[in-house]
């Protein structure tokens, strides 16, 4: 179960299992498109769905069904992940004079009307909830809505609520994706959506891009691992079990300067998925899963950004170096104490990351994907005489002779 794997095969088994859904996923989106409502009723497999969206009074009692102290660490979560990325808001708008006369900046706004979707089925995730939710509110966005697979957890709800979300539906898989691309009877649809989810959530987003627009691919959680000598097993083994247990699809991948290191932590592995809950779903996932040994931490680092994974640990003596080096990663967890988990839950980062090696092109979800930019541009007669010469060549040189004479037309004007 625990193997040795080649870099290049274990990459190609990430992309090839979104495309193995295209023709289900197709189909689903069909359904919603044609039939609204009605399809989400007739695609919700564990409950009998009478109303989509979740009432006020339903959000209400959600507080009476959960914990105190559960609710007290979600707040406590709360805090410390928009005190983070209140850190990450942007200015309204800048203006800068770079030159007499020329004004320049930028504008910032955010989007009008976003759609949360949050993962449920196996298991509850009140956590990505506040994950999606908070930088959406931080940003300044007035319409938040979010969509989950029923029956919907009382965790998920209160998280919902404590985050500021407006809007609350149930769905969930590809069909939630393309109700709120599309819209229903009952959901608006959204200008952008984010959140992680399985296969068919994933490959939903990317297709259905034309209507809304996504954070980024997040599918099936992963993580990579580069220790050296003085990693501990039990640490690595309990950080890949970590990620093993969120889903069958999910893929763990050690690399590694000690060509002792793999054993012992197989062997951890296996005691402590004996004892796991989650058994089932942990060696489904171990399956996906392996490590490579390499020569140096040059070649590890290469091997790790060519895997580009969601979360990197880095556990070798002196890693500071490592992660200056390292280009590709959705989060980067540096020491053997900075659990993934940590990051997954209360430490402020967001755990909604790029899988499937797009952390080679996107960043994890932050206050920036909330918003949108325009350039402002401020020029005074002066600045249009700076600036007017080139204009013009330009735009004669272009044969774009309209364009050059709207601004000798105002270089002409007394």
């Amino acid at each position: 179960m625990w193997k040795a794997v080649e870099v290049d095969a274990w990459i190609a088994g990430r992309k090839s299992s979104l495309e193995e859904a295209r023709v289900t996923v197709t189909e689903i989106i069909e359904r919603v498109r044609k039939d609204g409502d009605t399809a989400l009723r007739q695609m919700s497999r564990h409950v009998v769905l009478e109303e989509i969206a979740v009432s006020d009074e339903e959000r209400e009692a959600a507080y009476d069904e959960v914990d105190d102290s559960i609710i007290e660490s979600l707040a406590d979560a709360k805090n410390r992940i928009e005190r983070f990325h209140e850190l990450q808001k942007p200015r309204d708008l800048w203006l800068e004079e770079l030159e007499p006369g020329i004004v320049l900046g930028i504008k910032t706004t955010p989007l009008n009307r976003v759609g949360l979707y949050i993962p449920g089925g196996r298991a509850a995730y009140p956590s990505s909830a506040l994950m999606c939710a908070i930088p959406a509110k931080v940003a300044g966005v007035p319409e938040i809505c979010a969509i989950s697979p029923p029956p919907i957890s009382p965790m998920t709800l209160v998280a919902l609520d404590l985050a500021g979300v407006t809007e609350i539906y149930r769905s969930g898989g590809a069909q939630a994706i393309a109700a709120l691309a599309l819209g229903t009877e009952s959901v608006k649809p959204v200008d952008k959506i984010v959140g992680p989810g399985n296969i068919y959530v994933t490959l939903a987003k990317i297709m259905l891009r034309d209507y809304a627009e996504i954070d980024f691919p997040a599918g099936p959680s992963e993580i990579g691992i580069i220790a050296d000598s003085t990693a501990d097993p039990r640490i690595v083994a309990a950080d890949v079990l970590a990620q093993a247990e969120h889903d069958p699809n999910a893929a763990c991948i050690l690399i590694s300067t000690d060509p002792a290191l793999p054993e012992k932590v197989g062997r951890e592995v296996a005691a402590m998925t004996a004892k796991a809950p989650r058994k089932e779903i942990i060696e489904q996932a171990l399956r996906n899963s392996g490590y490579v040994v390499v020569r140096n931490l040059d070649e590890a680092i290469a091997a790790s950004d060519a895997v580009a994974p969601e979360h990197l640990s880095i556990q070798v003596a002196d890693p500071l170096p490592v992660v200056m080096k390292v280009r590709n990663a959705g989060a980067i967890f540096v020491g053997r104490y900075a659990a993934v988990a940590c990051g997954d839950y209360a430490i402020g980062t967001n755990h909604v990351l790029p899988t499937a090696g797009y952390a080679k092109t996107y960043s994890g979800l932050d206050v920036q994907h909330f918003c949108k930019t325009a350039s402002v541009e401020m020029v005074s007669r002066e600045g249009l005489e700076i600036i007017g010469d080139t204009v013009e060549t330009i735009a004669d040189a272009e044969g774009l002779h309209a364009h050059a004479e709207s601004v000798r037309v105002r270089r002409r004007q007394k």
